[in-house]
């Protein structure tokens, strides 16, 4: 048996339904062997629909009813599957989660929107993984349940909470005990991504697609040996499959370019989850659970990343806003002071930013609840104009030729290039 503690994060699209966790159980068993700390997002597209939940909660709107039966009736439909005539033995400690949750939306009282969304989202991830903690016991997989409520220590920022270093990893080092009886097995602990909770025990979230953030945070804690992403796709891709047909898999990666494709966007890894480990100088796999004996992609401290080829990012449902002072002055240091504090303010992300003398642009995702308010404050101080509907596209170790076939006749709006990076705003 190995030491050292192994950190694996399973996605949603891993536990989607009945067949996908019988799946995972079966990636898991086959290191049973190791100390595993395995992080489980929420199921499927039940974060998304936890979002419609707290919508309607926070609107008091009559729609709350039918989103609270989707989310109920998509768990305990795996339920069944999983478990068949005898589902309804298995049941309860779901039904306990999913009273907690009704509860949760009938009692919102006039809390401000994220808040209020870090009160209801998180149940996705406690429900995924009460429910498959439960079936691998039931499957002679032997586990612990964690609540990274009671690990993830954060500050209050709802919706993007900090994390507390020095107490998570107090709490995380309490947690994970692996000082019992030996058996010739590794020790499984089952826990949840994305959510964790403040010093005076308010359930905070790290920020959308999260959980790979929380095991990069749960394997900084444990200086553990390694952390393995489980995806749909054989490892780390050049481009999207769903814009390019020919994508080459990235097989080695280095820190730096790692965090340079998950800044500008790139969906295989969430931005913040490479720092805590390039700190510690622990590998990332990224691997797939169709095929788990393949080799995937590792991140690590390399000098290079092998194959050296383009990567693409596109996003899109992006935003161009462009701001200028109304006395005809130049865009200077207190200007941008205020620009930039509305964003921050209003916890709006700046994917790309160009300035000239009386003009300041930035590209922003669309956000139907932020993004008004943000033109609306922007507006009480500069004329403002912007452009909704477009996509960012942004290249590592771009060419002409790359960029000519990628833009392929499409309205520019915005391009910048450096060395290594190019970035183009398109209709």
């Amino acid at each position: 048996m190995s030491g050292a503690v192994r950190v694996f994060k399973f996605g949603g699209a891993s536990v989607k339904d009945a067949d996908a966790i019988r799946n995972l159980a079966s990636v898991v068993q086959q290191f049973n062997k190791d100390n595993l700390v395995v992080v489980i997002s929420a199921m499927g597209k039940t974060t998304n629909a936890l979002e419609l939940v707290a919508e309607a909660c926070f609107r008091k709107d009559e729609s709350l009813s039918g989103y609270l039966d989707a989310v109920i009736d998509y768990h305990r439909a795996i339920l069944s599957d999983l478990y068949g005539d005898e589902a309804g033995n298995y049941m309860d400690e779901a039904s306990l989660l999913f009273d907690e949750l009704i509860t949760v939306t009938r009692q919102p009282g006039n809390l401000p929107f994220d808040r209020l969304y870090d009160q209801i989202v998180p149940y996705g991830e406690l429900i995924s993984t009460t429910i498959i903690s439960r079936y691998l016991n039931q499957h002679n997989i032997p586990n612990r349940w964690l609540d990274a409520r009671q690990l993830i220590v954060t500050d209050d920022s709802w919706r993007n909470a900090h994390v507390v270093w020095d107490d998570t990893r107090s709490a995380v080092k309490r947690a994970v005990n692996l000082n019992s009886e030996a058996t010739g097995k590794g020790f499984l602990f089952i826990t949840q991504g994305f959510i964790g909770s403040d010093p005076s025990g308010a359930v905070t979230t790290l920020g959308r697609e999260g959980s790979d953030f929380t095991a990069a945070v749960l394997a900084w804690s444990l200086d553990a040996g390694d952390v393995t992403i489980w995806k749909d796709v054989p490892g780390v891709l050049n481009a999207d499959p769903k814009y390019f047909s020919d994508t080459i898999k990235l097989d080695q990666i280095s820190y730096e370019e790692a965090i340079e494709l998950s800044y500008y966007g790139a969906t295989v890894i969430h931005p913040k989850t490479i720092k805590p480990l390039q700190n510690r100088k622990i590998p990332l796999y990224v691997r797939s659970f169709l095929d788990p004996s393949a080799s995937g992609s590792v991140i690590g401290d390399f000098a290079e990343s092998i194959p050296d080829v383009p990567s693409f990012i596109f996003k899109s449902n992006q935003v161009l806003i462009s701001i200028a002072p109304r006395d005809f002055s130049f865009i200077a240091e207190k200007n941008l002071q205020i620009i930039f504090g509305v964003f921050s303010n209003a916890g709006v992300r700046i994917n790309l930013m160009q300035n000239s003398a009386i003009s300041f642009s930035v590209c922003v995702d669309g956000d139907p609840r932020r993004i008004p308010q943000v033109i609306l404050q922007l507006n009480a101080s500069f004329k403002v104009r912007y452009n909704e509907g477009l996509q960012l596209i942004t290249i590592r170790r771009y060419n002409q030729g790359v960029i000519d076939q990628v833009v392929a006749g499409r309205k520019i709006l915005v391009e910048q290039r450096s060395r290594l990076t190019a970035q183009l705003v398109v209709l």
